[in-house]
């Protein structure tokens, strides 16, 4: 069984559609609100059941009308999908992937997960106010060091303490 697993990012609150075995089906688009990225889930769940399939892939082919999943290649020559509302609004996206049939399986995964899927926030550990961390290496010894939780993805620890104690910690050991 799947669920809308919503998340805090740094621009502001997203979701992501996730099968039973935890892999991301479809995500959505960046929300201010916790309230728009809400009724952004309710959105799929109707839409995701009625809308029709339109194969961008093929040539010639017929537009239809929304609500409707658009199967498309991208620059990389991948196959995604994206989902739009009846108002032709993006509602959700895929990954991409490399067989046509994978993504036709992503399809038919968010019209059978998304209608029933309970919704849940998950916290990121970067948003978790910082404090002492723990720091264990098995089999070596056990150091309490204090740094601060990373920020936003891509930023490392602070080290406040010895050169090279701390696993991460942008100062080298001094010396020989």
């Amino acid at each position: 069984m799947g669920k809308f697993a919503i998340k805090t990012v740094k621009t502001g609150v997203k979701f992501n559609l996730k099968a039973g075995n935890g892999e991301v089906i479809a995500t959505s688009e960046v929300y201010t609100r916790l309230a728009a990225c809400k009724k952004g889930i309710e959105s799929v769940r109707r839409n995701a059941v009625a809308a029709k399939l339109e194969d961008q892939t093929v040539e010639g082919f017929q537009v239809l009308t929304n609500p409707k999943f658009e199967v498309y290649t991208d620059k990389a020559g991948e196959y995604r999908f994206r989902l739009t509302a009846r108002n032709g609004e993006i509602i959700a996206t895929s990954e991409g992937y490399k067989a046509k049939a994978s993504c036709m399986n992503g399809i038919e995964s968010v019209r059978k997960n998304a209608p029933d899927a309970p919704v849940v926030e998950e916290q990121d550990d970067w948003a978790l106010p910082p404090g002492p961390k723990e720091i264990q290496r098995p089999g070596l010894f056990q150091a309490r060091a204090f740094f601060s939780l990373p920020g936003p993805p891509g930023l490392r620890p602070r080290c406040r303490r010895k050169r090279g104690t701390v696993p991460g910690c942008r100062r080298p050991p001094r010396g020989p």
